[in-house]
């Protein structure tokens, strides 16, 4: 056992695992190339780094990467790391939640006003990251609508939700919506569970994303959309005439005609619409809805 190896370190620092924080540490010796392989790092890459861990997958990433920037939020894991790596000038370990943390401070850019969605602030950086169940979605989300985007993902996630992010028409969920509206998600490779100490109940898999640089269905207003999309899946079994109206507190017949204007069927569910159809429903009713106000 090398003396990197998480089990190693632990007994080291006598430390454990903290369920609470969904702590599963990879321990499988390939495993952390072929993660920063998927990555695409090189030496002229900025890479940050969520859930460093015990750096078993930092130090991977330190060796390949111009600089990494290494978020952990358990303060007896941050000791570890600014000691076991502190022969790694390119590594900066930053104690910290990623929900609580921009994008844009971590990379040390100047502060500057709120840009659209889409405008001209998307950072050429690289996330990595190991993501445990509970947080995922929220992380996701907060890289996604960070006003400084990164040009690609690669995350570890329980297998499931590997498969709900690259899901198609039928099995779609408000992950796989909003993954796939800001980009391209492919399921890399599997990790069975044990890969990884504990082992977890489930195994998981990388997923590689890489951020579209325009979005990819035409929405004026994306916080209407996402809006929509959640309002949606509120109640999967029901009609989406009936989900929509109620949670977005429109008439009924409104919202129908509203889905036949846009081309889907009131009677259809949540899960079977595409992205694409996302997009002209929700612009179908912020039209309806604009156009309540203007009658008013």
């Amino acid at each position: 056992m090398n003396n990197h190896d998480p089990r190693h370190l632990l007994r080291r620092y006598g430390l454990a695992p903290r369920k609470s924080l969904g702590q599963n540490f990879l321990v499988s010796p390939t495993a952390p190339a072929r993660i920063a392989a998927q990555a695409e790092v090189g030496p002229q890459d900025t890479v940050l780094e969520i859930g460093a861990g015990l750096g078993t997958l930092t130090l991977a990433l330190a060796a390949q990467a111009g600089r990494v920037i290494a978020v952990e939020t358990d303060p007896h894991l941050v000791e570890v790391l600014r000691q076991e790596l502190a022969d790694f000038p390119n590594v900066t370990i930053v104690h910290g939640d990623i929900l609580d943390l921009s994008p844009a401070a971590l990379l040390g850019l100047s502060p500057h006003p709120p840009m659209p969605l889409w405008g001209e602030w998307q950072a050429h950086y690289l996330v990595v990251a190991n993501l445990p169940y509970y947080i995922t979605a929220a992380v996701m989300r907060h890289l996604h609508e960070a006003t400084v985007r990164p040009a690609r993902m690669v995350v570890t996630v329980q297998r499931e939700v590997a498969q709900r992010m690259v899901a198609v028409p039928g099995k779609m969920s408000v992950l796989a919506v909003s993954t796939q509206f800001y980009g391209r998600p492919r399921v890399c490779f599997r990790l069975n569970r044990g890969a990884f100490h504990p082992a977890p109940a489930v195994d998981s898999a990388v997923v590689r994303i890489d951020t579209y640089p325009q979005p990819p269905v035409p929405v004026d207003d994306v916080a209407y959309f996402f809006r929509v999309v959640r309002g949606g899946f509120a109640q999967r079994r029901k009609q989406l005439r009936n989900t929509l109206a109620a949670t977005l507190r429109l008439p009924p017949p409104a919202v129908a005609e509203a889905l036949t204007e846009a081309g889907v069927a009131p009677t259809r569910r949540a899960e079977t619409l595409s992205l694409s159809e996302w997009g002209v429903v929700a612009e179908a009713l912020y039209r309806l809805v604009a156009d309540s106000s203007s009658a008013k």
